[in-house]
């Protein structure tokens, strides 16, 4: 079998985002240099490495003056535009790598049509990225819980929380975000794709938030588990444009402290567990966390 000659190669890193030590938290590709690649090849690159996200890092295009422009794909080829672990890992990466100049902290990113700001802050403990997503949004509300009880593979009864809604919440991606009786639960539900796609497609949202509020570490908000059918991801370990929506809503009925930082906890189940701390102020989210460096090489594209 003979191997196309290629005239450039793209550095690539694979970083855990949201964990403490290598093969935990959200693993994501990062490719570097990728201004010459178009949407097909990107696309093609992201099933290469079918990881929940894969990001490219290019030159910025917008007017606004932003330092790097990113674009994530999912496994499935699926562009996303949300501020999750695609665009913290990215970030953390880059103030790991030197990349950034010295003694500046605050950058500005262009990410799914909009220019948003990130701090990278160098401390004692590491790089911490901070960034703001898109102002919260609380979109369609979920009426059919019988439909989304089979869907989950649960029972009617195990879906709710006090006077939290099943709605969908936007701050850059949407999703819906469904309280769930407990951690249990979570853990044992079976969810069907097509019937789960199509609840998702009702009320606007792209994937699916299922949290309580019975973490086994007490000093966390909430526990968590997501699934996007819509963007071909059968399970994500860490979700933070999930999180910053879910953070949102449980300050606003009054089951997380607004003025203090919410941590939740996802991927337990995956043996991925990831802590996802989130500051509110107002309708306004800031995603803070790390990552660790787990691999790195060469794309002959």
């Amino acid at each position: 079998m003979s191997i196309a000659k290629t005239t450039k190669t793209h550095p690539y890193h694979i970083v855990d985002v949201f964990a403490s030590s290598v093969l935990g938290g959200n693993p994501l590709a990062v490719v570097m240099d990728a201004d010459d690649l178009s949407i097909t090849v990107m696309q093609a690159i992201s099933r290469e490495f079918n990881l929940s996200e894969t990001t490219f890092l290019m030159r910025p295009e917008t007017a606004g003056g932003a330092d790097w422009k990113l674009r994530s794909f999912t496994g499935a080829g699926v562009e996303v535009g949300g501020t999750g672990h695609n665009a913290l890992g990215a970030w953390w990466l880059l103030g790991h790598l030197g990349l950034l100049p010295a003694g500046q902290r605050e950058f500005t990113q262009e990410i799914g049509g909009r220019d948003l700001p990130v701090e990278v802050l160098k401390g004692k403990d590491g790089i911490t990225v901070t960034m703001d997503q898109a102002p919260a949004e609380g979109r369609a509300v979920l009426s059919d819980l019988d439909a989304l009880a089979l869907g989950l593979g649960v029972s009617r009864d195990d879906i709710g929380i006090g006077n939290v809604p099943v709605q969908t919440v936007y701050t850059g991606t949407a999703h819906l975000l469904v309280p769930m009786r407990s951690r249990s639960v979570i853990a044992n539900v079976e969810p069907d794709v097509r019937r789960l796609r199509d609840i998702l497609a009702t009320v606007g949202a792209e994937g699916i938030y299922l949290f309580s509020l019975d973490p086994k570490d007490r000093s966390m908000t909430a526990h968590a588990r997501f699934f996007n059918p819509t963007a071909g991801i059968v399970e994500d370990p860490a979700t933070g444009s999930a999180a910053g929506p879910l953070a949102w809503q449980l300050a606003k009925y009054g089951y997380a402290d607004a003025n203090a930082p919410v941590r939740i906890i996802q991927g337990v189940e995956m043996d991925r567990p990831s802590v996802i701390r989130i500051e509110l102020d107002g309708d306004f989210i800031r995603l803070s966390g790390g990552a660790v460096l787990a691999a790195s090489g060469e794309l002959f594209v």
